[in-house]
């Protein structure tokens, strides 16, 4: 093929093939192409990002593993420590809904066990365009169907999530994945790092296919009309063969077999193989006759660049291979040795006896190309959407009632259970809160206690400013786990956005994660782990960039308040720090410019997180919500499906918001609702909280939501207009 072929058909800029030349003192040839188009793409590269990634709060003493690595793990105490990570399947999930949503689940779960902890929660991040658009039933039919299909398989439970809908993911749906797993105490935690001259390199897993070639660079440019053309980039994943894998890894580290070990996630062999190397400063040569496949034909690019699932890659002395092959054996896995570890930092691949490639594998991962702002230009982020503080942040509404239903039965703000049904959200039996609720609570078996997974990241948000919507992709999911009694640990995130070349998109990037790790710091909650996916566009529009994360708390007791009312005659009370007002999702609903006023303070934010934590914590708060999309009214309302109702009175009140429409529909960040016994709410001391604002706002009980003279609306007309869903998807209801 001529130049200009190969640079098309590998993804590879003329710049990027200068740089190439220069590192090998030559043109490449033959299989390099692969390797480079494979290891330098964006998805496996981070060539655009990675720049302004090492800028993040990253350290704490908790942390024992961060970037770098397949999962950030931390220390929880007591000898228990996590693993988790999340990851985008967005190209792949639009492409092919089904199976692309299964292998994200499926590819998160190897991230963690291969770093030797067992996988006990599952959480999904999920944005869909309208519902009418095109394709959008079938697309979301089809991920869901995908994530618990794999999910329900391996027996792993998925405790939490979020669903968006937005006009912006008409085109480019995001489907990330978060997985966690648990290391008991005396457990030990894996690495990537090769070593030991004269150690074997060791397939372990399913054979390998051609399924998912080129997938890695297929997920590194945007989406046009030949979309159907991408197909065969999607991998194919099979659940029991994953939980075979899983069993089989975790015996073999167990017994002490395993000197490293690597996932092969994106680019496959490739990717393994040379980060293992790098990270380890050994070399390897490999065979690639050697590598089990499901198609004896494929060729050695192919063999190369599968992402073929369920597969991984290990390290392990000579004497301890017969023993690795009988674990995997008896588990019906493949455990093949394809090459040894060399003293020179040099990968050597061959095919049938023929040296295909013999090159320094830091060329293609530490030495891949990192562009700063003179590749990617950005602008400074100046404050969006803003208005003065007495301006008027939504136009006044004359039925209130009206308006909050509406809220309800918008595919915004309606029930999601035909979604969180389809999982099983219980398997392994330490399940203390589900979907259902805002936060994923499991037990962890040893110590007791409880820990939670909560993703954050409020599309609208971004929407009126990335700089704000960054700090509340942190600040919110805080919020959430503080009003529930845990502290806020560390964090994962999956940065979804367009197209990095164009200078506004750039300008959106570096914004929101600034303003993510400025929140970070101040919560001393590090970001450990994650993934950045680019390109999220299709035909030149962008999805809303979408930095979505997760965040993991804990709580010494597994009890703990509710989001929903349980009991009668307790007191309501709001808690808040008003710093940033917007008039919010209610906003785009009633097709209302976005407005804003203040912003979020990262320091003032997380003084109210410590004190909130330490209230819920002080008093018998049976019932916690914050205060989040569509305002005061809809939360409350959301907060009495157990069928308990509330008489609110806000009228002595004027402090949370100027007019009643605002009182009632638009945001202030940030404010919680708890209800407590009377008797408790007497005996409180209001100065150990001197970072709350605590307003009593009325009392629980009764069949009916009243607020003020406004809002007089049957509990029970409340949960029918939730349950709404089949308004909107009736195929799917």
């Amino acid at each position: 093929m001529s130049l200009e072929e190969n640079l098309k058909k590998y993804r590879i800029s003329e710049k990027e093939y200068g740089l190439i030349c220069d590192q090998l003192s030559r043109e490449p040839k033959g299989i390099e192409w692969a390797l480079y188009s494979a290891l330098w793409s964006e998805h496996c590269s981070y060539k655009s990002s990675k720049y302004h990634l090492k800028k993040l709060f990253s350290k704490s003493e908790r942390v024992l593993q961060s970037f770098g690595e397949n999962a950030g793990v931390i220390d929880l105490g007591q000898g228990e420590r996590v693993a988790f990570k999340m990851e985008s399947h967005n190209h792949p999930s639009f492409i092919e809904p089904y199976e692309g949503a299964a292998t994200g689940v499926g590819g998160i779960l190897r991230d963690i066990f291969t770093m030797g902890a067992r996988p006990v929660a599952l959480a999904n991040y999920l944005c869909f365009g309208e519902p009418d658009a095109e394709r959008m039933p079938t697309l979301v039919k089809g991920v869901v169907s995908g994530i618990s299909g794999y999910g329900n398989c391996v027996g792993v439970p998925n405790i939490s999530g979020q669903t968006e809908f937005h006009s912006s993911y008409n085109g480019n749906i995001l489907v990330n994945a978060f997985a966690l797993g648990l290391f008991r105490p005396g457990e030990k935690v894996f690495t990537s790092q090769a070593e030991g001259e004269g150690n074997l390199v060791v397939y372990v897993g399913a054979k390998t296919g051609r399924d998912g070639v080129h997938g890695a660079s297929m997920a590194s440019e945007s989406f046009d009309d030949d979309n159907e053309a991408k197909k065969p980039n999607v991998q194919i994943g099979d659940p029991f063969f994953e939980k075979l894998l899983i069993e089989s890894c975790i015996e073999v580290m167990e017994k002490g077999l395993v000197v490293a070990i690597q996932d092969m996630g994106a680019a496959g062999l490739t990717s393994s193989s040379f980060e293992m190397s790098s990270n380890g400063g050994v070399g390897f040569d490999i065979s690639l006759d050697k590598v089990p496949l499901r198609d004896s034909r494929m060729t050695p690019e192919e063999i190369l660049l599968s992402e073929s699932q369920e597969r991984m890659l290990l390290i392990c002395e000579p004497k301890n291979l017969q023993a690795i092959k009988d674990v995997f054996s008896r588990w019906n896995l493949d455990a093949t040795s394809i090459g040894t570890v060399t003293k020179e930092k040099r990968i050597r691949l061959s095919w049938n006896n023929e040296e295909l490639c013999n090159i320094d594998p830091d060329n293609l991962v530490d030495n891949a190309p990192m562009y700063g702002p003179e590749d990617r230009p950005f602008n400074e982020w100046f404050p969006t959407h803003r208005v003065g503080s007495r301006d008027k942040l939504l136009t006044d509404v004359n039925n209130f009632e009206l308006m909050l239903i509406k809220c309800l039965t918008d595919v915004r703000g309606c029930n999601r259970n035909w979604i969180f049904d389809q999982y099983d959200q219980r398997v392994g039996a330490q399940t203390i809160s589900d979907c259902s609720n805002d936060v994923g609570v499991i037990r962890l078996p040893d110590s007791e206690r409880a820990l939670s997974v909560v993703l954050g990241c409020r599309p609208y948000v971004m929407r009126l400013d990335s700089a704000e919507g960054g700090k509340d992709s942190i600040a919110y999911p805080s919020v959430e786990l503080a009003s529930l009694g845990f502290e806020p640990l560390a964090v994962t995130d999956c940065l979804n956005f367009g197209n990095p070349e164009k200078k506004e998109l750039m300008t959106e990037f570096v914004a929101s994660v600034q303003g993510m790790s400025k929140q970070c710091e101040a919560l001393k909650a590090p970001i450990i782990s994650g993934n950045v996916s680019l390109y999220n566009e299709t035909i030149e529009k962008n999805v809303t960039s979408t930095p979505s994360t997760g965040v993991v708390g804990l709580r010494d007791s597994v009890y703990g308040p509710s989001n929903k009312v349980k009991n009668e005659n307790e007191v309501v009370l709001m808690l808040s720090m008003e710093q940033l007002k917007m008039s919010g999702q209610f906003a785009e609903i009633s097709k209302q410019p976005m407005k804003a006023c203040g912003e979020i303070n990262a320091n003032a934010t997380a003084s109210f997180i410590k004190d909130l934590r330490t209230f819920v914590l002080d008093n018998k708060v049976s019932t916690s919500k914050v205060v989040g999309k569509f305002g005061l009214a809809y939360t409350l309302a959301r907060m009495c499906m157990n069928g308990v109702g509330m008489t609110i009175d806000t009228t002595n009140s004027s402090e949370l918001l100027a007019s009643t429409t605002e009182k009632y529909f638009a945001e202030s960040l940030y404010q919680v609702v708890v209800c407590l016994p009377e008797g408790d709410y007497k005996k409180m001391n209001t100065e150990n909280y001197s970072n709350l604002e605590i307003v009593k706002l009325g009392t629980t009980g009764g069949s009916k939501l009243k607020i003020d003279s406004n809002i007089n609306m049957d509990v029970a007309k409340i949960i029918e207009s939730y349950n709404s869903w089949g308004e909107h998807f009736e195929t799917l209801a």
